[in-house]
């Protein structure tokens, strides 16, 4: 008996028979896709080398390529003017930093007024509509000008008097207007038996705007306040005109200095190296969010 035992556990012990093994039809259909994607790769990576092939031939034969690689893409006035506009781009990322903070919080504040019900707020919902609209209706480099020049020119007590507080200024009136209609929508987004269930769970309105509501309401306008964000970057260089040593200041001021237009370029490439990545986490996070509203949509 012992030795029918220890015959028992020295064999090897089966298989599981419920395994999912595809059949040789399926994976056919597997490596044909397979094949198929990587043809497509090749072919669309051939087609990119050929079309900046053919762009840079035809910019290199062009009969102005020599005084354009002169005056825009000259190494060692880039190598010389890239320090400093790498000192002065710092900052664009500080008024950038502190103007996404102020955007975000006016912004809220402007779409929880737009959204509420209540009579007692007819005024402030009145004026929350009102200032969207005008800002969003002025050009930022228009509002950047009336800010940093006319609000001096008031002469209240307490009026900032640093170019780069004014621009800094300009920027959240402009942007708060378009982060307010995003965040709206963003709660209007949010079914209503959320915030039903919420109130049946025993959760006060304040709770249920706080718990429920804005956590799902920003996590579908995300993408969206990412490309508010992105083009807020690149609109910092325009606190330029009030005189701000920012990285385009800096620029221009090399470039009529030594008369050669590369600065601009490094300002570009400092530009470029910040908004290439958050575009990609940008649409990263659309991507997210359209696979979340497949999956929920096919439950």
């Amino acid at each position: 008996m012992d030795l029918v035992k220890t015959a028992a556990r020295k064999q090897p012990a089966t298989p599981p028979n419920d395994t999912h093994r595809p059949s040789e039809r399926e994976q056919e259909r597997e490596r044909y896709r397979r094949s198929r994607k990587r043809r497509h790769t090749w072919i669309a990576a051939l087609c990119t080398l050929l079309c900046l092939a053919a762009m840079a031939a035809a910019a290199v034969t062009s009969p102005g390529w020599e005084r354009v690689h002169s005056l825009f893409l000259d190494g060692a006035e880039f190598r010389d003017a890239f320090p400093e506009l790498l000192r002065a781009f710092w900052l664009n990322i500080q008024m950038f930093l502190i103007a996404e903070v102020l955007i975000l919080v006016l912004g809220l504040l402007i779409a929880l007024v737009r959204v509420t019900r209540a009579p007692g707020l007819a005024p402030l919902r009145l004026a929350a509509t009102v200032y969207v609209d005008v800002f969003r209706g002025v050009p930022t480099l228009l509002l950047v000008f009336l800010v940093g020049f006319g609000l001096p020119a008031l002469r209240l007590q307490g009026t900032p008097s640093e170019p780069w507080v004014l621009g800094v200024i300009a920027l959240v009136l402009s942007y708060s207007a378009y982060v307010g209609e995003v965040l709206r929508a963003g709660l209007n987004s949010v079914h209503p038996a959320q915030r039903n269930a919420a109130r049946a769970l025993g959760l006060g309105e304040r709770q249920t705007l706080r718990h429920v509501v804005l956590p799902q309401a920003v996590r579908n306008v995300l993408p969206p306040l990412l490309n508010d964000f992105i083009a807020l970057q690149k609109d910092t260089a325009l606190v330029a005109v009030l005189g701000p040593l920012e990285a385009l200041r800096a620029a221009q001021i090399k470039a009529d200095y030594d008369f050669n237009y590369t600065p601009y370029l490094g300002a570009a490439v400092l530009f470029i190296a910040v908004t290439i990545p958050l575009t990609r986490f940008a649409d990263r996070l659309q991507r997210r969010a359209a696979q979340r509203t497949w999956a929920e949509a096919g439950r």
